[in-house]
Parts: structure tokens; sequence; C-alpha cells
């Protein structure tokens, strides 16, 4: 199972650009916001040149779906290692599978994205040419906030791509470090997570009882801090 890194920061692109373990990089128009971006070309170009030719996924934005082709047939330009992000539907909940078909057909590479059932899957992949590169984004965690369970719609959704060599699906919206344990478990093929559980799955080596010390250890040295008697 692949890691990405969920992230439009700068710098922590150009860090894990370096580093082996992550082998790709999604972005979406929040992303963007949050890490400053003015002009989305531009600061998309300056990503895409420190990413070492890592997959990375840049997100269309309009909400009319032939723009949406517009916007993606652009994207896809901008770099060999584009994946073009596209909703799955658009705010009014139209399926924006005719944008699909067109770039699939022009063999695009395509992240679909903010997917939650099965049915979107399965109208997802009789949308794309099965020749062209196609991730498919499920996001357990956004799910599981609303206390629904993810695990079922992964396990129907791989078995039914696993026929497909160019179609992967992806957990996303990933909320704590072992969801990469749960997602490995399922045969997902990638995950996509922030910065900071990349850096946390790295400590998995650690014991029970050293996460015991690590504890109290805490929780010493705070009461000392805090100077507190009894």
């Amino acid at each position: 199972m692949k890691i990405f890194s969920d992230s439009a920061d700068y710098n922590f692109i150009l860090k894990y650009s370096k580093d082996k373990l992550v082998k790709g990089f999604t972005t979406n128009p929040s992303l963007m916001r949050l890490a400053g971006a003015k002009n989305y070309k531009s600061y998309s170009l300056k990503l895409i040149k420190i990413s070492n030719k890592k997959p990375i996924s840049l997100e269309v934005f309009s909400d009319n779906i032939n723009e949406m082709y517009k916007q993606g047939k652009s994207i896809s330009k901008w770099g060999k290692n584009v994946y073009v992000k596209i909703p799955v539907i658009n705010t009014k909940g139209k399926f924006t599978g005719a944008c699909i078909k067109k770039l699939s057909n022009e063999k695009i590479k395509l992240n679909i994205t903010a997917v939650y059932t099965f049915q979107q899957v399965k109208k997802i992949i009789k949308s794309i040419n099965k020749d062209s590169k196609t991730i498919i984004s499920i996001f357990a965690g956004r799910m599981g906030d609303q206390g629904k369970n993810p695990i079922p719609i992964f396990k129907k959704s791989i078995n039914y791509a696993k026929k497909y060599k160019n179609i992967e699906i992806l957990w996303a919206s990933t909320r704590e470090p072992y969801n990469y344990l749960e997602a490995k478990s399922l045969n997902c093929h990638i995950i996509t997570m922030p910065p900071k559980i990349i850096d946390q799955i790295k400590n998995f080596k650690k014991t029970y009882n050293q996460l015991t010390i690590d504890t109290v250890k805490g929780f010493y040295k705070d009461a000392k801090k805090s100077g507190f008697k009894i």
C-alpha cells in the first residue's frame, strides 16, 4: 500500500519529495487556501516542480461540469505526474460522469474524489476508460465523523475494482495512525494522510511497555512543572 501526503504546504511537499516512505501527494482547494496559495496555477506549478516526479493530485474547482472538463484538461498539461482531481458530483448533486468520461478517454490520469458510497464507485468505474489510470478516493474519516462505518464500502469497492489494473482505491480523510493498519488490512492501494500522521506511523515499533512508560513520564513531568502538592 502506497502512502501519499495530504497537504498543499510547500515545505511539507519539499520534505516528503525526498522521503522514500511517501510515494505521492494529494491536494484540494481547501488545502491550497490553507497553504496560502493566491494564484492556483502558479502555486501548483511550484508544487509540481519540487514533487520529485511523484504523483500529485490537483483538483478542479468549477461547479459547472463542462467547465470542470476545461479546467481538468488544462491542469493535466502542467506535469506528467499530475492526476486531475474531479469530485464525483457537483454542489447540486449532479454526477460528473460526462466530464470523467471525456477526460478518461483522452488518457488523462484522474483522481475521483469525495466518494462515499459503493454505488458511486460503480458509476465511476462504468464511466472511465479502463486503459487510463484512475484513483478513486473514498472519504473514510468523514464517514467515521458521522458515525458511519466505511469498511464495508472499501471491501466492496476493492473487490469490484480488482480486475482492473489501472484503478486504485484510496483511503482518504485519515484521522489517526491506526487507519493505516485498517487500510492495509483491506488491501487498499493507497492511503493519503496529513504530515503529522505520516510522522506518527514511523513510531509504530514501540512496545506496549514503552508506551506505558512514555505516558507515565508525560504525567510525571507535567505534575512537576505545575508544582502540584497534596
